[in-house]
């Protein structure tokens, strides 16, 4: 029997709960496959990140837990934060 999605012909809004997610390899140089609504950061530290506006900033010592973030890309390079998740 298959599983019944009652909010299936609701159109998702950004204060709703997340319906897709990919575990983030940090990258300099790939983006990710979709802009993020939020990332989940499983071991604090530092993460840098292209925006979705394209401005790239450095934010320091991420507690584990969710932020609020429209991102493109995570970093390599100044990322310190483990177990990151990009979650729309």
């Amino acid at each position: 029997m298959p599983i019944i999605d009652n909010f299936k012909d609701f159109s998702p809004g950004l204060g709703g709960p997340v319906t897709n997610a990919v575990e983030v390899t940090p990258s300099d140089t790939a983006d990710l496959p979709h802009l993020t609504r939020a990332l989940y950061v499983g071991g604090a530290g530092n993460v840098r990140v292209t925006l979705a506006a394209g401005t790239v900033v450095d934010f320091a010592a991420l507690a584990v837990g969710w932020h609020p973030l429209r991102v493109a890309r995570v970093h390599a390079t100044g990322t310190t934060a483990t177990s990151i998740t990009g979650c729309w």
